[in-house]
Parts: C-alpha cells; structure tokens; sequence
C-alpha cells in the first residue's frame, strides 16, 4: 500500500507553489504598471509634456525596459547557481551539495544511462547527444533566458533611452551606442549586484539558521556543519 502523503491531491494543492508565485508574479507586474505610470507622467509633466495613457505606458518602451532589466537579472542568478553548484561548495548549507560530492558526478549517482530508472526521463537513458543535452537542460535554457531577456532589455532602453534624447532636443543614438552608454550599464549591474548578494546570503544565512518545514533550510535540529541537507 502506498504511502498516503504521495498520492495526487486537488490540482490546486499539487500546484500551489506555482500558482501563488504565479498570481503573486501578475498582481506585482499591474502594480509596477501602475505606478511606473504615475511616474512617468510626473516626469512628463515636469518637462512640460502631455502626460501618456495608461494603455500606452505598458506598450511603450520605457515599461518593458524596466521590466526586462529585472527578468535578465533573475535568470542570470539561476543561471550561475545551477552551474556554479556542479563544482562550488560551501560546508554546512543546504544550498550546496555535498562537498565529496563536487562536479558532475557518475552516471550511476545521477540515474543516467544504464543506471536509469523505471520511472526516468526517456533521454535520460540513452547514450547519445540526447542524453548530453537533457543532462544540462536545465542551465541551457536559464542561460538561454537570460541572454533573451538581456536583448530585449538592450533593444527597449535603446528605445527608451532615444525618447528621452528626442524630449531633450538631443541626437539619438544607435543600439551600439547604446552598449557603450552609462545608462545602460549602470541598469544592468545594479540589478546583477542585488542578486548575486541575495544569494550569497542564502547560502551563508542558511548555515546558521532554521525555517522549520522549508526545503531549503535544514532541519531545525540539523549541526550547523550538516551540508546539503534539507528540512
């Protein structure tokens, strides 16, 4: 007889951590919308310009661009975590891997090929550039997200960037030009510096301290020295 706490409950519960987030995601987007609205009709105002509706705002540049610069930011930070976590460890968070553990480790540890298991992934067996490609996945297309959103965050600010220029009677410039622009850097890197300090401090807070029933904390009773143990 199966365990009573693996079978399937209602789509709702099954799913609720994707949901919450996912509502969470929809209510904070409308409203960054509205208030980037408020804002830039201020900004508008000041220059003695005619403020922009609200339905022209959220299809307008200047909200895609700071939208964009989050969303690269974000797959940047996972991206580097799943690939940073293959070789780089740190005693006692639950965040790492065990530190024996570091690098890709053996087929038969991560149930590839002929150590597959009944209930695996099909390309997860195969010995082929199937298997190759479905062993990296996960960072393949975080990267890949990334890079996408980085683009569209270059191709937007370069937008918004120009209508700022035009408003000031200035020249232009070019996507290239853009690159090389302060304006573009300095959205860029503050957004990278936040993430990468948000997960350092995870990984380090984690060691020390407990939230009990999280998967990504240890148990509360776990030794502070415990490594790639969770709750």
């Amino acid at each position: 007889m199966s365990d009573g706490r693996e079978r399937r409950g209602s789509f709702w519960r099954d799913n609720s951590l994707t949901l919450a987030f996912g509502a969470a995601f929809l209510v904070t987007l409308a409203c960054q919308a509205i208030a980037g609205h408020a804002e830039f009709n201020e900004q508008l105002t000041v220059d003695g310009l005619q403020p922009l509706g609200f339905a022209d705002y959220v299809t307008s540049s200047d909200f895609a661009v700071d939208v964009t610069e989050n969303w690269q930011s974000e797959f940047l930070q996972f991206f580097l975590y799943v690939f940073g976590t293959v070789y780089l460890v740190q005693r006692g968070s639950p965040e790492s891997k065990k530190v024996h553990r570091a690098g890709p480790e053996s087929e038969e540890e991560q149930w590839m090929g002929d150590h597959s298991r009944a209930d695996s992934p099909r390309w997860a067996g195969t010995k082929d550039w199937r298997q190759t490609l479905y062993a990296r996945s996960l960072g393949i297309v975080m990267g890949s997200l990334f890079v996408l959103s980085w683009l569209a965050q270059s191709i937007t600010g370069t937008a918004a960037y120009n209508g700022q220029q035009l408003r000031r009677l200035e020249d232009p410039v070019s996507w290239s030009g853009y690159l090389a622009t302060p304006n573009f850097w300095d959205r860029t890197l503050q957004n990278w510096q936040s993430e990468l300090l948000a997960v350092a401090a995870m990984v380090v807070l984690s060691i020390y301290l407990r939230q009990r029933g999280s998967p990504e904390s240890k148990p509360v009773g776990a030794a502070h020295t415990a490594t790639g143990v969770e709750g």
